[in-house]
């Protein structure tokens, strides 16, 4: 076996190994992006209510507490 052609296998894997991670990592990237564009959508669909506006003004100002 000679020392070059180890090196040299070697030094291609790793290389080889490098470049498939980072296309990993981009497709990751690609998939959380599409998550979140998704999710923000979601949150625009829902209707800004205000969930008080038929209730009256005295509801909620005191806390009943016994122990």
């Amino acid at each position: 076996m000679d020392l070059t052609s180890i090196a040299s296998s070697t030094s291609s894997s790793i290389a080889d190994a490098g470049v498939s991670q980072n296309v990993q990592v981009d497709l990751l990237k690609r998939a959380m992006n599409i998550d979140q564009q998704s999710i923000s959508t979601l949150i625009d669909a829902i209707p800004q209510t205000s969930s008080t506006q038929n209730l009256p003004p005295n509801l909620g100002n005191n806390v009943n507490a016994v122990a």
